[in-house]
């Protein structure tokens, strides 16, 4: 990967619905060697998708926690239960592995506090493995969704 093809993922990064010309032009590349890196990005995988930020007020998810979780034992099938149905949650919307205590770091989103606790009691307690759940709620998001640095 080169300068060129860092350029175009920051200006992707910040608009992923510009078209083939409009990137081109940003990155100052003609529009058919533009598209040819493009297509090569996604294709290795430096490009993972696109998508729409939505933002979680305008569906009634506004209500958001970081749920840390540690495990009974850390096993390979425990931790493999455990990912398996965590990520089959629809309201876990990131969860990470960590090293040391805590286990894993799930940022969740439902609409109000009565939802999180219907959520926390019957779903996120009950995951395979789960020896203890500390929860913080998210005040306000200082940095969110930045693009990655060049």
């Amino acid at each position: 990967m080169d300068a060129l093809d860092r350029k175009i993922l920051t200006e992707l990064q910040r608009d992923g619905r510009l078209t083939v010309t409009e990137l081109a032009a940003r990155v100052k590349l003609s529009v058919s060697p533009c598209h040819r890196r493009l297509r090569d990005l996604e294709r290795e995988g430096a490009i993972r998708g696109y998508r729409a930020i939505v933002d979680p007020a305008a569906v009634g998810l506004d209500f958001e926690a970081l749920v840390f979780v540690t495990l009974r034992w850390e096993d390979a099938d425990t931790v493999g239960a455990f990912e398996e149905a965590v990520a089959a949650v629809p309201h876990v919307l990131q969860a990470q592995r960590l090293f040391g205590d805590p286990d894993y770091l799930l940022r969740v989103a439902t609409s109000d506090l009565t939802a999180f606790r219907q959520l926390y009691d019957q779903r996120l307690a009950r995951l395979p493995g789960v020896q203890r759940l500390t929860s913080t709620l998210v005040m306000k998001h200082v940095v969110d969704d930045r693009p990655l640095p060049q």
